[in-house]
């Protein structure tokens, strides 16, 4: 007996073998999608009772859509903080007197450089103060992937692979990808160390510290398996420590492991911020790190769990500047990058971060929501387990066409111009001229009480 078509499509479906969806079928779902998002940044209808939590608004994302769409800041929209009642959104600057402020210009130096050893390895360098941060393949779409990718060579900036290998598109801009080596070793080959200019370990996420990483089966299929050295629709669990490293000794001879494969490459340490934070970054660097990569607490998607988001790490705002004096008194503090995510979310977020005492940030979320992320918290896929509805944090080989690599890059490019013209304008009204100029300057951040927050 022949199965009815429908029950045909869902084993299909179960086994990853769903074919793309057809041009009629593309052409009407994106179309809706966009015009929505459209409609929705520019205030054709009002803000959907869902949209949104504390940390990212309804307005916030609808603020970051419209910069996604235009390249410029809404003049009516809350574009700079949420309704967390901490971190980030408790701080704001002590600008100068309108009369001392410079001229907003390009010539407001954003770029910030990745190697300060001085060592003879790449002399990198991005010419705004924020990359990518790592997204796996398996966590979200090749197309996303491939956006985020290509943003960042315009922008001459870079993207973290995430834990999960690469995949063969991302060779067509691999000088602009970061790869990452985390404790599951998914995918990690030498060709593609060898390919990377960046190399990034893993140590630890904020988001959940101590569990280590996690891919729900639906999610692990056939071609994720196959680039992760899996077994498809197996869930994917990596350990939360490297098994092969307890001490600094270790640390070292395991970045060392790296330079053997490829000697040119810069190092970059990721780690989470308990309490000796300070401790695990001095000893990155005496371990041979170019990159220090703080990963606070608020990070993450919706995939990461609530209970560990919350109640783990250190938030990022007090590792900043705890890690940022401590490389001071160990007299280090020039000749390491310090790179701080977890919760970063706007331009303010960037400048305040750098205020604390960091060179510059990593954007994960930040870029989804750019391409349409409304923080539904559907990430592992829900119960049909395909994964986002919009098409990012999904591999499912139909939802993943709703989100096409020349919009999205279009749409990440624009929010990035938007970004860099806020951060000049905070510059600009305190009097900077170059975004170095900022780092560690606490004295002109101010903590807003319970009765200031907007």
């Amino acid at each position: 007996m022949q199965l009815p078509q429908i029950l045909v499509d869902a084993y299909d479906a179960y086994k990853g073998k769903i074919v793309k969806p057809s041009d009629n079928l593309l052409h009407k779902t994106t179309g809706l999608l966009q015009n929505g998002m459209n409609a929705r940044a520019f205030g054709e209808y009002p803000s959907p009772e869902a949209l949104g939590d504390a940390r990212w608004t309804d307005e916030l994302i609808l603020s970051t859509w419209y910069m996604a769409e235009t390249g410029k800041v809404p003049s009516d929209m809350n574009f700079k903080t949420g309704k967390s009642d901490g971190g980030f959104d408790r701080l704001d600057f002590q600008f100068l007197p309108e009369e001392e402020w410079l001229e907003h210009s390009e010539e407001i130096d954003t770029a910030i450089p990745l190697n300060r050893r001085a060592d003879g390895k790449h002399d990198l360098g991005i010419d705004i103060p924020w990359y990518g941060g790592g997204m796996s393949y398996g966590s979200v779409s090749i197309n996303v992937m491939m956006a985020r990718a290509k943003n960042a060579k315009r922008w001459n900036s870079y993207m973290s692979t995430g834990e999960g290998g690469y995949p063969t598109e991302l060779y067509e801009v691999k000088e602009n990808v970061i790869t990452q080596v985390a404790t599951g070793y998914f995918g990690v080959e030498e060709e593609t160390i060898q390919a990377a200019p960046i190399v990034e370990f893993k140590y630890a996420q904020g988001a959940k510290p101590g569990l280590g990483g996690h891919l729900l089966a639906a999610k692990a299929g056939e071609e994720v398996a196959k680039l992760r050295g899996s077994v498809p629709f197996v869930s994917l669990f990596s350990p939360f420590p490297f098994h092969s490293t307890y001490s600094v000794e270790d640390h070292s001879k395991h970045l060392d492991w790296i330079e053997t494969v490829n000697p040119q490459a810069l190092l970059s340490v990721k780690v989470s911020t308990p309490h000796d934070v300070d401790m695990v970054a001095v000893g990155s660097y005496y371990a041979g790190a170019h990159i220090i990569h703080l990963d606070g607490s608020y990070g993450g998607t919706g995939a990461a769990p609530e209970i560990a988001k919350k109640n783990i790490a250190m938030p990022i705002e007090l590792a900043i500047p705890k890690v940022h004096k401590f490389l001071q008194k160990e007299g280090v503090r020039d000749k390491v990058t310090l790179i701080a995510s977890g919760g970063v979310r706007t331009a303010d977020d960037i400048a305040k971060a750098i205020a604390l005492g960091a060179d510059g940030c990593v954007l994960g979320t930040t870029d989804l929501v750019g391409m349409g992320c409304t923080r539904c918290a559907n990430c592992e896929g829900g119960p049909s387990g395909r994964g986002c509805p919009w098409g990012l944090t999904t591999t499912d080989i139909e939802l993943q066409e709703w989100v096409q690599q020349d919009w999205a890059e279009m749409r990440l490019d624009n929010l990035y111009k938007a970004m860099q013209w806020r951060l000049r304008d905070i510059l600009r009204k305190l009097a900077m001229d170059d975004v170095s100029q900022l780092r560690g300057r606490t004295d002109l951040l101010r903590y807003i009480g319970k009765e200031g927050v907007e």
